[in-house]
């Protein structure tokens, strides 16, 4: 009877079960570094691949906060209005302070403006003499819809989502 040969020259026995071939122990071991090897590199990527992919699958919940109640805010007379929300910032909840600017036309329509100019973003103020937001950085000047009058500002004033419930005025949070 012919003996087999491996692929070293060395003569092959048959297995347990009297087939020739089986799992020699050098597969065996290349099978085992293998998977040990694909072990790590799933446990490496797989914090890189979530968060690559984790805003994806965010839930993406609209905050909106109370900013006050439609009845104190006086037609065409600019309020600016503080106002805090919570943010999650990586594990933390952190509290945030902003304001905005809210110009009442009636008790259902509003305009809220982003308190930063449109130039640069410096913080203006409403001067009640000369009835315009004015910039005191660069001299931008807007009128009460937010519309560009004067200096350097590219655009109107940034609006800010808002809406009404019941007799509450919301924005939207960042």
């Amino acid at each position: 009877m012919a003996e087999l040969m491996d692929e070293y020259g060395r003569p092959q026995t048959p297995g347990a079960s009297g087939k020739q071939g089986g799992v020699t122990r050098r597969k065996f071991l290349s099978y085992g570094i293998g998977g040990i090897g694909t072990a790590i590199a799933a446990a490496l990527l797989y914090p890189i691949v979530g968060y690559a992919a984790s805003p994806a699958f965010s839930t993406g919940k609209e905050q909106w906060i109370a900013v006050g109640n439609v009845t104190d805010f006086s037609p065409n007379q600019p309020q600016k209005v503080e106002f805090s929300y919570k943010k999650l910032d990586g594990w933390m909840t952190v509290e945030q302070k902003s304001t905005c600017w809210v110009v009442a036309k009636d008790s259902a329509n509003f305009d809220v403006f982003n308190p930063k100019c449109t130039h640069l973003g410096c913080a203006y103020h409403w001067d009640q003499n000369e009835t315009k937001f004015l910039c005191p950085c660069h001299g931008g000047v807007y009128d009460i819809t937010g519309k560009v009058l004067a200096g350097p500002p590219p655009r109107s004033l940034d609006k800010v989502p808002f809406k009404l419930e019941g007799d509450k005025l919301l924005v939207k949070g960042a």
